[in-house]
């Protein structure tokens, strides 16, 4: 486990670009925080690298959006996911065993996370309100 401390949105992308280096095709990012913590700007921060050039926005209403790089890079919004029909229907099984996969709000598929998977938690720290504690955990074999 590897815990940073970040103070600003663009702390939070670098971090996420500096892990990015760590990941291959078929892994999977398992995101976990409260609204408004980050998750996004992170997600922002590996795109910089694995994907360069991409726009990325929150999958809030699409639910998945997929940017191009040498490997794919997908990057899905749980938060309205409820069941396993609902990613099936999002082709979420059939994603996830390429390219390289952020789910934001794993809380509410914690049964369907691949057992080989990295946590990414990014919690709000009490003080600045930009100041922000992002734990990184390595479950993969």
């Amino acid at each position: 486990m590897v815990e940073y401390l970040s103070h600003s949105a663009e702390q939070t992308e670098q971090i996420g670009y500096d892990f990015s280096a760590t990941l291959r095709a078929g892994d999977f990012v398992a995101m976990y925080g409260d609204l408004g913590v980050g998750k996004t700007a992170f997600v922002r921060g590996a795109a910089r690298r694995l994907a360069p050039g991409s726009r990325v926005q929150s999958p809030t209403y699409t639910i998945v959006n997929e940017y191009r790089g040498a490997v794919p890079m997908r990057h899905f919004d749980m938060y309205r996911i409820d069941s396993e029909d609902s990613l099936c229907s999002i082709g979420f099984f059939d994603m996830i065993d390429t390219g390289i996969s952020f789910a934001e709000w794993c809380e509410n598929i914690s049964n369907f996370i691949p057992e080989a998977h990295v946590s990414v938690k990014i919690e709000k720290l009490d003080g600045d309100v930009n100041d922000r504690k992002i734990t990184i955990e390595d479950h993969r074999q």
